[in-house]
């Protein structure tokens, strides 16, 4: 039997992981990516949703990373407009926290950074008279907007894998890395397959980009004593219904000098986040505590006239950060940035410690930039110029695009059609082909969820289980009354015992006309 024998291995299935193997399979390389569970199953797809420079850290005087981060800003917006807008956020003006002139400062320099071609610069507003002052309590009166980016960060993670897939790369998930060692010029890796079979494969290279388990997995698997740690910090958020009915978001000050989002999402809800809390358990088994429920509570009814308590939360979000372990005291003081770490005793092994989801592409082509030249590929970069699956919107005008799509598919409800542009930009036309009414999308499986798009997640976007489906690759799961999904978790029963006994690859992603 043949080896299996690839470039480049990438152990890990977030936004950095799937970010490389794009990078990598687009120059050339052999990839395989293996994620022992779904895609963003863990922090890639708890984060706040922001593509953003990061505010706060200017006072923390980060400002290379913030520059970064506001490069990589704008690339991405340009890069994916269909899964990531531009957001607008009011700070109401707290005089007791920070003064004025500090504020006016931090935000010009936010503004003035990085080169700012998208985005509308920052304002100083009167919230008397402004629609997000009316509901806030009494008392603020000033207040200043400014301008980020807004993300579907578990989407994100799937198009730069289907990406990856679509330039040659090879994805499994549900696949665990379990051993790993050096021989000759290769590395010799056993997987653990969905099934719970062994698998031997072997690759020039390996990318550790196992977010929390980093330092685990160079420890127990690959047997290599890092020079780096991270420092694991769980973030939770909660959803609550509709605070506000305007497109606006909010970023308030609290006085333990941390800052609190609350975002509009999905329509019906407001998302409020994040914590910082210093986390020693199991990264794959984190869950918000009722200290951190009461906390965000706490801190956005200071400012909202409306209060809310812990019985009015609809769902929950955590996640643990893995960030570069430095000297920082405070959690929320860590840096966000990244450090690659590369050893050479042998084939080339590149682990990654820290970053965020802003700056993952720039880490990714630094990543294949470092390890590339070792494997014999020296073929320039490419991602700061190309859209992701579906991000090929023309002159990136995502409301002219779905304009033009109502007057395509004037058979589809317009909340369908919505959520299908902003989930798939132009891989709606793949997703649509050939249908001409509702009912050639098939069964209505919940609401809102038709089998042609149930059959593209799993055959196209590797999702397995009703948790893929409804909450990463969508946020149906919101909309759904108690007992719903039960409906999805039976038709996928149904549709995987019968690709059991018709076995098929993966099916391509083909273009169809428009």
């Amino acid at each position: 039997m043949d080896k299996l024998i690839y470039d480049l291995l990438v152990i890990g299935g977030g936004i950095n992981g799937a970010g490389i193997a794009r990078d990598a399979a687009g120059r050339g390389l052999s990839v395989l990516l293996c994620e022992q569970d779904d895609l963003a199953a863990h922090t890639s797809s708890a984060s706040t949703k922001l593509i953003h420079g990061g505010l706060r850290y200017l006072e923390h005087h980060q400002f290379g990373l913030v520059r970064k981060a506001l490069q990589e800003r704008e690339v991405l917006l340009r890069s994916a407009p269909h899964i990531i807008s531009p957001l607008r956020f009011v700070m109401p003006h707290a005089p007791e926290l920070r003064p004025v002139w500090m504020i006016r400062l931090g935000l010009f320099l936010y503004d003035h950074l990085a080169r700012r071609q998208v985005l509308q610069s920052a304002e100083a507003i009167d919230l008397t008279t402004h629609i997000c002052g009316a509901v806030l309590r009494p008392g603020f009166q000033r207040g200043f907007v400014y301008s980020d980016g807004w993300v579907q960060d578990a989407r994100l993670v799937v198009l730069n894998a289907l990406d990856a897939a679509e330039r040659g790369a090879t994805i499994l998930t549900r696949t665990a890395v379990v051993a790993a060692a050096r021989e000759n010029c290769s590395w010799r890796v056993t997987l653990r397959t969905p099934d719970n079979q062994h698998q031997l494969v072997f690759a020039r290279g390996v990318i550790n980009a196992a977010g929390p388990w980093v330092n685990r997995l160079l420890g127990d698997v690959l047997e290599v004593t890092p020079r780096h740690s991270v420092r694991l910090v769980k973030g939770s958020h909660i959803i609550v219904p509709r605070l506000f009915n305007h497109p606006y978001a909010y970023l308030f000050q609290n006085p333990d000098n941390r800052i609190i989002f609350a975002i509009p999402f999905e329509d019906d809800f407001t998302l409020i986040g994040t914590t910082d809390v210093d986390f020693r358990g199991d990264p794959g088994k984190v869950k918000i505590d009722t200290a951190e429920t009461d906390y965000l509570c706490r801190m956005v009814n200071r400012y909202f006239a409306k209060e809310i308590t812990p019985a009015d939360v609809v769902a929950t979000m955590s996640g643990v950060r893995p960030l570069v372990k430095d000297q920082a005291t405070n959690a929320s003081a860590v840096t966000r940035d990244y450090t690659l770490e590369l050893d050479e005793k042998g084939p080339p092994l590149v682990s990654i410690f820290g970053g965020k989801i802003t700056t993952y592409r720039k880490l990714s082509e630094q990543v294949v930039d470092l390890i590339g030249p070792r494997l014999d590929n020296h073929r320039p970069t490419w991602t700061a110029s190309a859209p992701l699956p579906g991000g090929d919107i023309p002159k990136a005008d995502f409301h002219a695009f779905a304009s033009g799509l109502a007057r395509q598919y004037p058979w589809l409800p317009a909340p369908l059609l919505q959520r299908y542009a902003r989930a798939y930009g132009t891989r709606i036309h793949v997703l649509l082909d050939q249908a001409r009414s509702l009912g050639d999308l098939g069964e209505c499986i919940v609401p809102g969820l038709y089998e042609r798009e149930a059959r593209y997640l799993v055959e196209v976007e590797w999702a397995q289980t009703a948790e893929d489906i409804v909450w990463r690759r969508s946020k149906l799961r919101l909309h759904l009354k108690p007992g719903e999904e039960t409906a999805l978790e039976r038709w996928l029963t149904a549709y995987h015992a019968k690709a059991k006994q018709t076995p098929a690859t993966r099916r391509a992603v083909q273009e169809p006309a428009p």
